[in-house]
């Protein structure tokens, strides 16, 4: 070590941190001025390279270790601000923000960068109260100066929904960049909708390759496939704007969250014709494409896409099972689950995950095995755990004991963990323990009206009806309301939305003739209406109650797919909302006298109705 100077020792460190492969090199070089005690030599600043390394590195432990024992008097702003924006890129949002505050106490010089880190924080947490007190401050130091600065403060109040305030900071910039431009498009797309976007994406005077991107994820998003697949064609053949990792990802993640299979597989062929090796493939857009054909209803694809990846992490693993979780594959992913193994360290997302498969395929004894392996994986369970068990457990009946599991949790249960038991109650018929556990989802969240319409429905099914019509009147009185269903159906690349009882479609009437005549059949099968499932059996007699199950947005769905697609052509349908009791039985009789594959997208999983049954196997 003596025969290297301070600053070669200084430039080796730099360049590690450029290198992974070089982290356990830097690391042995750390033990190395250690012993030494050259690390402590004065004005060496070799702390601070050190510091440097472990930041650049993403091993925020060490960083954050070795930039406390640096004295004050040899920490500049650089140490200061480097500390800060990686404790915001590797995900320690809060303690950037607690770092922030401590910089201001010790009166560290703050400078654009720093400000531009913060307001990417506040803007990941949507933390406007603490976004706005930065705001005060940069305009008290004059950084709102640096257009940056102002971009970031802008994408703050628009993650946190303030246009208004977008708009004003916008207009009183000298200089209005393509980013300042886009920052406007992103907050306009995101809350006054695709008109209002595609007016302020026109006036763009240049555009930049996240401009079109938002723009496209916003026709995806709402169902426009047509007018995606223009802007796609023009945006990368008439203007030249390639799709990087990052593009491909977005528009990935917006065709996984609507369903839209045709731009994903558009996208998919993109990266596959690009003829660049590393695009295809890179682990980002390999997983983003795993989870987009899994959560389009394809799971087949996900999987061959998944087998054909050279290139694998625990990420992609975790969206593979999550999505055999959501088509009923829980013996598919506990048997892949030692091949993951040998191949990743499983974290806490892959463990929910396999509870979660295991939960959807009614697999009792399976997932009490893996939750108790938490531990010999060095994983403690964690809420998300906990709220797979009791489902698992509820769904599969055992009602006492998801409560008594609940009753016995390390960590106090969430809203999550008694909803769910809440809805398994529902399910089963446990009036006594869904009382009680609704009592105290109310005193944990008294807005949130969900759970008296889980318990009136099920005083409904109970015959009750004097409980239901005074829980309902109370709910009236406070102007509450059901959210309604929706459910839409993706054909010939156009997107067709139904709410119950919807009368808007341009082809209303053959829809209910066709409904006319779906009823009639699968009641001629043995299908008997679930009234139970509806919101105020009490206040209408039964044949009302029969009708309006009949209206129900997954069902004029379907007869819409069934009147204008050929025979045999699977139907995939997506609704907001958990699919009722009534509707799951009625379609797995559709499937079976239509010969049709119907895959319904709820709320929580996927439904593959075929030949009469479902591949939830009733554990819904």
């Amino acid at each position: 070590m003596k025969c290297l100077s301070n600053q070669r020792v200084r430039l080796f460190l730099r360049h590690c941190s450029q290198h992974r492969s070089l982290l356990r090199v830097g690391k042995e070089l750390h033990a190395v001025l250690t012993t030494s005690g050259s690390k402590k030599a004065p004005r060496s600043y070799l702390s601070n390279s050190l510091f440097q390394f472990y930041a650049a590195s993403g091993d925020m432990a060490n960083a954050q270790k070795v930039f406390d024992e640096i004295p004050l008097s040899e920490k500049d702003n650089v140490d200061w601000t480097t500390l800060l924006s990686s404790l915001s890129r590797y995900g320690f949002l809060v303690d950037s923000m607690k770092l922030f505050v401590e910089m201001r106490r010790k009166r560290v010089e703050i400078d654009d960068v720093a400000a531009v880190c913060l307001f990417g924080v506040c803007a990941k947490l949507e933390d406007l109260g603490f976004g706005e007190q930065g705001h005060g401050f940069a305009v008290k130091m004059g950084l709102l100066n640096s257009v940056k600065v102002c971009n970031s403060l802008m994408d703050m109040y628009g993650k946190c929904g303030f246009v208004g305030d977008v708009r004003r900071l916008f207009e009183m910039l000298e200089e209005k960049s393509v980013v300042s431009w886009t920052v406007v498009l992103e907050t306009v797309v995101k809350w006054e909708g695709l008109e209002n976007g595609r007016k302020v994406f026109d006036e763009m005077p240049e555009r930049n390759a996240v401009a079109w991107t938002v723009m496209v994820a916003g026709y995806v998003g709402a169902g426009f496939t047509g007018e995606a697949l223009e802007l796609l064609e023009e945006m990368v053949f008439k203007c030249g704007h390639g799709l990087n990792f990052v593009t491909l990802c977005s528009l990935l993640s917006a065709c996984a969250q609507s369903g839209n299979l045709v731009i994903g597989r558009w996208v998919h062929v993109y990266a596959l014709k690009t003829g660049e090796e590393e695009m295809c493939d890179h682990v980002m857009v390999g997983t983003a494409l795993v989870d987009m054909y899994a959560k389009c209803g394809n799971i087949d694809s996900s999987m061959k896409v998944f087998r054909l990846m050279r290139r694998r992490n625990v990420v992609t693993w975790n969206a593979l099972f999550s999505g055999l979780a959501m088509h009923g594959k829980g013996r598919v992913v506990i048997d892949m689950f030692p091949e993951m193994v040998r191949e990743v360290k499983p974290d806490d997302l892959t463990f929910s995950a396999v509870l979660s498969a295991c939960s959807h395929s009614g697999l009792v004894e399976e997932g009490w095995r893996c939750f108790h392996s938490l531990r010999l994986y060095g994983l403690e369970p964690k809420v998300d755990h906990y709220a797979c068990m009791v489902d698992l457990l509820g769904r599969a009946g055992r009602i006492e004991e998801a409560e008594m599991l609940m009753r016995e949790m390390t960590v106090p249960p969430n809203e999550v963990v008694l909803g769910s038991l809440l809805g398994s109650c529902s399910v089963h018929g446990k009036l006594e323990i869904a009382e009680r556990i609704e009592r105290e989802l109310v005193q944990m969240s008294p807005g949130n009206m969900e759970y008296q319409i889980v318990l009136s429905n099920m005083y409904a099914a109970e015959g009750r009806s004097d409980v239901v019509d005074r829980l309902r009147g109370s709910m009236r009185n406070r102007g509450i309301r059901k959210t309604p269903g929706m459910s839409s159906i993706h054909v010939n690349g156009s997107v067709h939305r139904f709410s119950a009882g919807d009368r808007s479609h341009p082809r209303t009437k053959e829809i209910y003739l066709k409904l006319n005549e779906v009823i009639e059949r699968i009641r001629s099968a043995g299908y008997v209406p679930h009234v139970s499932a509806l919101v105020s059996p009490s206040e209408v007699d039964l044949e009302d109650k029969e009708l309006a199950l009949c209206f129900h947005s997954e069902k004029l769905a379907v007869c819409f797919g069934l009147l204008v697609t050929k025979p045999r052509t699977p139907l995939y349908v997506f609704k907001n909302l958990r699919i009722c009791q009534d509707c799951h039985s009625a379609m797995k009789i559709v499937s079976k006298i239509y010969d049709r594959e119907i895959i319904i997208r709820d709320r929580n999983r996927f439904h593959q109705f075929k030949g009469g049954s479902c591949s939830c196997s009733d554990h819904w």
